[in-house]
């Protein structure tokens, strides 16, 4: 799964990466360490600019919330629990299958968070003490420190609540799409602890490769088999993790100290 990421490159940055042709300075958002659910993301897509005469698709930068709401939602709460959509059945599920096939984008990031349970931990689980496991928080992202570049759908909706021209009139929201985590080595692992992905967390976020970016995010290609294929994961052993300070599991923590990289897992939260 993904539900907490760092996001702290500035637009000026992504958009020489992504090749953006459009973006509005005042919807820069500040460098984000701790990226939660709900909270404002960049995200890079094509779509013809509001209001153009012209219907060509253009890259965009926009600023989405992430947790996404279907269209058809009578309300937005469920947007919270919804920051997640699964590969293997994405163009069939109803929140998500019209998004797939016209409203794809890139959630932008430096890397994504997970936590593994101490070894201990589990132990005491199954002899059924009562204690919270604590767990060992572990960064992931690219090996060669470039863009992890996750794929996302995105979705409009309207709050009928509202007048047309409130300014919050419409949400648009975001979901981060995941996949099988990697059972091959990590291009660069800790020095204990796990030894791929797979061992940290069943799940992880599907990064797009640059020779991807431009498929995935042209909205006329509308064809479910032609998508799909697009969901393969990428080649092995492009990532890096490492574990960091427990900090970043309380959300009010935000900083780049979140990233610094420890020696090994904290202690009491032995991988």
């Amino acid at each position: 799964m993904c539900g907490r990421y760092a996001a702290s490159r500035a637009p000026e940055d992504l958009a020489g990466v992504f090749e953006i042709d459009k973006w509005d300075p005042e919807e820069t958002l500040a460098p984000d360490y701790n990226v939660a659910p709900t909270k404002e993301v960049y995200a890079v897509l094509d779509r013809p600019l509001k209001d153009a005469e012209d219907p060509k698709a253009v890259r965009q930068l926009r600023k989405l919330k992430w947790g996404l709401v279907p269209s058809w939602a009578k309300t937005p709460e469920g947007g919270a629990r919804m920051i997640n959509a699964r590969a293997e059945t994405v163009h069939e599920k109803p929140s998500y299958r019209r998004a797939f096939t016209t409203r794809r984008c890139i959630l932008p990031a430096d890397g994504y968070y997970e936590w593994v349970t101490a070894a201990g931990e589990r132990e005491l689980e199954v002899e059924g003490k009562k204690k919270r496991p604590r767990k060992q928080p572990y960064f992931v992202t690219p090996a060669d420190g470039s863009v992890f570049a996750m794929a996302g759908l995105y979705e409009f909706w309207r709050d009928r609540t509202l007048p047309d021209d409130h300014p919050q009139a419409w949400w648009v929201t975001c979901s981060v799409i995941t996949t099988e985590a990697e059972t091959s080595p990590l291009a660069v692992g800790p020095a204990e602890g796990p030894r791929a992905l797979a061992d940290i967390h069943p799940r992880m976020p599907l990064m797009l490769t640059p020779d991807h970016w431009d498929a995935w995010l042209d909205p006329a290609r509308t064809d479910v088999d032609d998508l799909r294929e697009l969901l393969a994961p990428p080649p092995a052993g492009l990532m890096r993790a490492y574990p960091v300070s427990t900090a970043v599991s309380n959300v009010r923590n935000n900083g780049p100290e979140l990233l610094t990289e420890l020696e090994g897992p904290e202690e009491g939260t032995l991988f």
